[in-house]
């Protein structure tokens, strides 16, 4: 078993600062055969952002088991201990092509989602727990604005959904506010959410999601739908 106590790291990170990253210049340079071998005809459908130590991804890989998923972490350790869970993973379900759907990539998606994934691409995008950055000086830095809402908007299709929870209320009400503003999203009912087979893995499958629970804290969930642009000319 990978133990991730060896590669423990803060829990944030910058993501302004400049952490030597590879991107390609637009998604039809980028080659994600190596991520997926035996899907190489394949284009992802779900992209886990800020996926942590991948619990969302693992969850959902066999219940989508023909959906390709991408998890995007900044963090160097933290992607390294996804990749070898994940490599193991495939080495034990070896028989049955188990979690080829899955994959990591070291990627801030701040700067870069729109060099990985072409318009309309996705059907599911996740934000979990994401940092807070409690100092107001700090909020351009939450990984929900306008300005990036407009991207996710890009690369998500018509009827996609965004995904949100945090333990924070402040940035619950920051996310929701945003989202309630922006065109290109409306929101999910509570009864709705309650009936996506998603859902009860976004609230408890990943490590941060786990924590909040031993903790008996509060989550707050909102997922949004993606529209189809009033503006647009037929």
């Amino acid at each position: 078993m990978i133990q991730k106590r060896f590669y423990r790291q803060r829990a944030h990170a910058n993501p302004f600062s400049d952490h030597q990253l590879d991107y390609p210049s637009c998604p039809e340079n980028m080659d994600w055969s190596n991520h997926y071998p035996f899907h190489k005809d394949h284009k992802i459908e779900f992209a886990d952002i800020g996926c942590g130590y991948g619990g969302l991804l693992i969850a959902l890989s066999t219940l989508f088991p023909s959906t390709l998923m991408m998890g995007m972490e900044i963090r160097t350790k933290v992607e390294d201990y996804v990749y070898e869970r994940i490599k193991a993973l495939r080495t034990q379900h070896s028989e049955t092509n188990g979690y080829q759907n899955v994959s990591i990539m070291r990627m801030n998606a701040m700067k870069f989602l729109p060099n990985f994934f072409e318009k309309s691409q996705l059907s599911k995008i996740f934000f979990l727990f994401p940092d807070p950055h409690f100092k107001q000086r700090k909020h351009k830095a939450r990984i929900i604005s306008p300005t990036l809402l407009a991207e996710y908007a890009y690369v998500l299709k018509v009827g996609g959904i965004l995904y949100t929870i945090t333990d924070v209320k402040d940035l619950h009400l920051w996310m929701v506010k945003h989202l309630n503003n922006h065109p290109l999203f409306e929101k999910i009912s509570d009864e709705e959410c309650e009936i996506d087979p998603v859902v009860p893995h976004v609230r408890t499958a990943t490590e941060e999601g786990k924590k909040v629970a031993r903790n008996q804290g509060d989550k707050y969930l909102a997922c949004y739908r993606r529209v189809e642009d009033p503006l647009s000319i037929e």
